[in-house]
């Protein structure tokens, strides 16, 4: 089931798509809650949403509406660095080492942005670059997570984009600036729930800019697969409905490219996940900044 926020006549909703058509199901069902999260973590909402149809009141089409974020207010936006074993050997290339576990940081839930949206060229960035990734919901909440129950704890899966500013990356250990500068998350386009994609772990992933690919892979080729990522971060926290992780890149990145290509106004990303869609965002120029 793809499960979406979308935006019909300046009022946003969320909806089940349906073909070429959405419904919206909260109008439809007035017992469904009228959050993501909310119905990702109800067994029962979710039964509830599966039965509806686009012969019942509530439909619009596809085409009439605007996609927004699918989750806006996640309590935990998680990405996971070096885990393709395609990125690691660019890396090794580049002299970059590969750490010997996994390597998580933040990305400010501030960046979050629509799968269509605009993404800003800072200012203050000079190298802007793409990572195409496959996303992760939590549906489940759960703290010390077997790897073997941990796939039970995913509510969906989704596309994103995890653009960074490398320069300001280098700044600091932790990633966390040059990863969260406003619309620097662009996830989407809607959120594929966990039982429609049998294995997480096959599915093709690439990235094209202006219509150049740039990044094509397979999440069989994850060094830590979903499920240990889970476990992994369960350790340390509890995992609540709405936190999103973002579970790593493949090889391609513009900065491994000899020389690096990184990205400037005008160029389109577009990152595309067999079975769950895609994204597309235009990079433009960040709006001038008002004085303080």
């Amino acid at each position: 089931m793809k499960l979406a926020r979308y935006t019909y006549k300046s009022k946003t909703s969320i909806g089940k798509i349906e073909g070429d058509r959405v419904i919206d199901l909260h109008v439809t069902d007035a017992w469904l809650p009228d959050d993501l999260t909310t119905l990702l973590s109800s067994p029962e909402a979710l039964s509830r949403a599966r039965q509806l149809t686009v012969e019942q009141a509530g439909s619009v089409a596809l085409s009439e509406v605007r996609l927004e974020a699918p989750i806006i207010h996640p309590g935990k936006f998680l990405a996971l660095g070096m885990n393709y074993k395609d990125h690691e050997a660019e890396a090794r290339r580049h002299g970059v080492p590969i750490p010997p576990s996994q390597v998580w940081f933040n990305k400010q839930v501030s960046c979050i942005n629509g799968p269509f949206d605009d993404v800003h060229h800072p200012d203050v960035c000079e190298k802007l670059d793409y990572e195409a990734e496959l996303g992760v919901v939590i549906g489940k909440a759960g703290r010390y997570i077997s790897e073997e129950d941990a796939l039970a704890h995913v509510g969906g899966y989704f596309v994103a984009n995890d653009v960074t500013a490398r320069d300001w990356q280098a700044k600091s250990p932790t990633w966390t600036l040059g990863k969260s500068f406003d619309t620097h998350g662009p996830i989407g386009p809607w959120v594929v729930t966990a039982d429609e994609i049998a294995d997480p772990q096959n599915l093709a992933i690439r990235l094209l800019v202006n219509g150049e690919v740039r990044q094509q892979s397979s999440t069989s080729l994850m060094t830590y697969p979903i499920a240990r990522q889970i476990a992994y971060l369960s350790q340390v926290m509890t995992l609540q409905p709405g936190d999103i992780l973002i579970t790593g890149t493949p090889a391609g990145v513009g900065l491994a490219m000899n020389p690096p290509r990184f990205l400037g106004a005008g160029d389109v990303v577009r990152v595309e996940i067999d079975g769950i869609g895609h994204i597309e965002n235009r990079i433009v120029p960040e709006p001038r900044r008002k004085a303080a």
